[in-house]
């Protein structure tokens, strides 16, 4: 199982998927706080992480935006 921070429905959340051949399997996801995360390294993986991952879930589907 792995995991990564992704702005879900405009909130910060962390995303746990299995990677599989055919793509990510996601498995859920919990809404935090950046401020959870007060270590430098954190703040950096959140920068990093929601740049690149925008979710809209709806429907028990995750949908990605482009």
């Amino acid at each position: 199982m792995a995991w990564s921070f992704a702005q879900i429905n405009g909130r910060l959340a962390e995303i746990y998927f299995n990677k599989t051949k055919r793509g990510p399997k996601f498995l859920g996801h919990c809404y935090v706080g950046k401020s959870e995360y007060d270590t430098q390294r954190g703040q950096n993986w959140i920068e990093m992480d929601t740049a690149k991952f925008r979710f809209i879930y709806r429907n028990k589907k995750y949908n990605r935006l482009i």
